[in-house]
């Protein structure tokens, strides 16, 4: 499916013109339906990128037409083997045919491939007439800890990735359409969520806002996955943060979050260590120095909705957003939305639908609800 991509480059219409500045490698397509109705017939998504990040109830809007930009960035790690590249850095780009001046950026949860937004935020927002762009945050899979020579290389260059895409992604938007977009948002789930609250920070001219769905924490000092992960494989979930009502949740999220995500990041941020993950003392190991190139702070200087379900029970609402929101304080241009009943993956609404609400339609009306903010 994906080779097929690169040998139709030949037979490309009246995008073949736009170039993305900074790529290495670049294919566009003109497409009958941006949205992944049309993509999964196209070849121009993967599924398997985001499979489990919505609930099979779902409806989404279908039938937009326009161009889609497949490439990649300079980048010398090969995590990414989509459309048989090999290459990572990869990125989406999609420009709607009828488009309403704005566009949105996103970096991928988990360590998910470039589409792994497609079916959450992009079928949306290209119904509404953004144009979308999206990266794979320059590393991905299970090995994403081996990118880069120093701890914390590989997520700092998520960062950089997602800037860099922004930068890009804006001058092809004038290249499509002949102005620079109106409004650039960010937007992004769980590791996602915690690149919009990062650019927000650090790169806020780039953005007139974002909405953060349920982003990671990242502190040198104080709470983040790295101390309250192992709280929780010692048999304690209550003690690490997980809130009362998720016990129904938690062997799951034993059996398959857990101690993988806690090894994961351990071996990015202190890869050193080579003991059990339970075992892991983030506050004896000190790992501050690699923890400081990817903090946030708390400081964004553009305006940011947050939302979090209060039985996540990957990223506990009490030692995650909750602590975000106070690190923001009441001055900054912050909303915040606690979501009763919800959790860290929609797809468990689906086996749970007495007990679990999604946030999926809660990310949509905060969308929407940052769009009237930010308006003129």
């Amino acid at each position: 499916m994906f080779v097929a991509l690169t040998l139709v480059a030949s037979l490309l219409t009246p995008g073949a013109h736009l170039t993305v500045p900074g790529a290495e490698h670049t294919v566009v397509a003109t497409l009958d339906d941006l949205t992944t109705a049309g993509t999964l017939r196209s070849g121009h998504t993967d599924q398997a990128d985001w499979a489990g990040l919505h609930s099979a109830a779902t409806v989404n809007p279908t039938g937009v037409p326009g161009i889609q930009i497949d490439g990649y960035f300079p980048d010398t790690s090969a995590t990414n083997t989509s459309h048989g590249w090999n290459h990572d850095s990869q990125f989406v780009i999609r420009l709607p045919r009828s488009w309403n001046g704005g566009l949105v950026v996103a970096g991928t949860p988990g360590n998910r491939e470039q589409y792994a937004n497609d079916f959450t935020i992009s079928d949306w927002v290209l119904s509404k007439g953004y144009a979308f762009a999206s990266t794979d945050k320059g590393n991905t899979g299970l090995d994403f800890h081996t990118d880069g020579r120093r701890p914390g290389d590989a997520i700092a260059e998520w960062n950089d990735r997602v800037t860099q895409l922004t930068v890009a992604a804006k001058q092809v938007v004038r290249q499509r359409y002949g102005r620079t977009p109106r409004r650039t948002f960010v937007a992004g789930i769980s590791n996602g969520g915690y690149l919009v609250r990062w650019q927000l920070e650090n790169r806020g001219w780039l953005y007139d806002g974002g909405v953060d769905w349920e982003g990671t924490l990242w502190r040198v000092k104080g709470d983040n996955l790295l101390n309250f992960l192992p709280e929780a494989l010692k048999g304690d979930p209550a003690a690490a943060g997980f809130a009362p009502g998720s016990e129904f949740l938690w062997p799951f999220h034993r059996q398959y979050y857990w101690e993988l995500t806690q090894q994961l990041y351990q071996k990015e941020l202190d890869p050193s260590y080579e003991g059990a993950a339970a075992d892991y003392d983030y506050d004896a190991r000190k790992p501050y120095a690699a923890v400081a190139r990817i903090a946030l702070t708390g400081r964004i200087t553009k305006p940011l909705i947050t939302v979090h379900g209060t039985l996540d029970s990957l990223l506990p609402i009490a030692r995650d957003s909750d602590v975000y929101a106070r690190m923001v304080g009441p001055h900054r241009p912050f909303r915040y939305h606690r979501v009763e009943g919800g959790n860290h993956l929609d797809s468990l609404v689906d086996i749970y639908p007495d007990k679990l609400q999604p946030l999926l339609p809660v990310f949509r009306s905060s969308f929407e609800e940052l769009e009237r903010w930010v308006s003129p």
